[in-house]
């Protein structure tokens, strides 16, 4: 009896033992597991990037140069973050800035003078100051284009006197533009027979001859003026030296530009001005998410098909940017800058 008491009692040890070291097996491979999620999702920013799973890139027109480059980015984002992002058609800077105030966007192409206004509550946006919206990154120059067609006989700002003229929708980012050099020139709206179009909607007035001249904000070549000049021959008014220097003197955030010959088909380089693109996302993104969606942009700019990928890049990411940039944003330029 005392033999079979004490095999019994030693076989019961053993599984006990057994069951012991199985449990310890399964919770530190358990534990393991855990660490490899951990690290897997770490090192994709998964866990980092909240709750975010799509973002909405705003541009403007789908003739205008911010609908293309939106679309490139939000195929470098998504590749980089894994978070599915889209480029959405919309009404540009001013409309974009307002947007993502609202919540109606996360990303938002917008001229650096607008970006400026809204965020100081000035001009367009009086009264409606934008606090909810910082900086990601400069893109390139966004050249203000006078552009009506080479036989209409308007040549200068002072030949626009009269003539149905497209100023842009206003409020927006071209309607200061256009008012800004109108001033310039001694002129106003009342001056002029303002139209309210569109990029594409300009091209076709112009084509058509409803409207003799239109202004264009955007990255040169621009794709409704391109579209203008296939058809009927085009011509860019240019802005002078001296009335540039005039125009820098009171809005300094605009900057000396020009035209290269051979654009639009033009045979000799045009002396224009220009404001800064720039991207603007929501404040309350993740740092982390816009820090991994500002280096896929800056560290893919090879990548980038439109001629004005050759103006994006990391060292001048900063560059004319007058609202606070978003921490994310920054740690990418402070590394890639140091």
């Amino acid at each position: 009896m005392f033999k079979k008491n004490k095999l019994l009692f030693l076989t019961m040890v053993s599984v006990l033992l057994l069951v012991l070291a199985a449990c310890n097996t399964d919770s530190d491979s358990g534990k393991d597991t855990d660490k490899t999620a951990d690290k897997d999702a770490s090192s994709t920013g998964e866990l980092d990037f909240g709750k975010v799973d799509f973002l909405s890139i705003l541009t403007g027109g789908t003739q205008g140069t911010y609908y293309p480059l939106g679309g490139t980015f939000a195929d470098l984002i998504t590749s980089d973050t894994g978070v599915k992002t889209t480029a959405e058609v919309s009404q540009a800077s001013a409309a974009n800035m307002t947007a993502l105030q609202n919540g109606e966007g996360d990303v938002a192409f917008v001229q650096t003078d607008i970006a400026y206004y809204g965020t100081n509550g000035t001009l367009m946006f009086d009264g409606q100051k934008i606090d909810s919206v910082s900086a990601l990154g400069a893109l390139y120059p966004e050249t203000v284009q006078l552009v009506t067609l080479a036989d209409s006989g308007i040549k200068s700002f002072a030949d626009l006197k009269g003539k149905k003229v497209s100023v842009g929708a206003p409020g927006s980012g071209t309607y200061a533009n256009a008012e800004q050099l109108l001033e310039i020139h001694g002129l106003t709206m009342d001056d002029i027979k303002a139209q309210n179009l569109d990029f594409g909607e300009s091209a076709d007035g112009i084509q058509s001859g409803q409207i003799d001249a239109a202004f264009i904000t955007a990255g040169y070549p621009t794709g409704a003026v391109e579209a203008l000049n296939a058809t009927k021959g085009v011509y860019i008014v240019p802005v002078e030296a001296d009335k540039a220097k005039e125009l820098i003197a009171k809005y300094p955030y605009y900057a000396v530009d020009a035209i290269p010959a051979g654009t639009y088909g033009l045979e000799k380089e045009i002396p224009a001005v220009s404001v800064g693109a720039m991207l603007a996302v929501k404040k309350d993104l993740p740092e982390d998410l816009v820090y991994a969606m500002t280096k896929a942009i800056y560290d893919n700019t090879d990548k980038i098909s439109h001629a004005k990928g050759a103006f994006i890049k990391a060292e001048t990411g900063l560059d004319g940017i007058g609202i606070e940039v978003h921490p994310g944003a920054q740690k990418y330029f402070d590394e890639v800058n140091k």
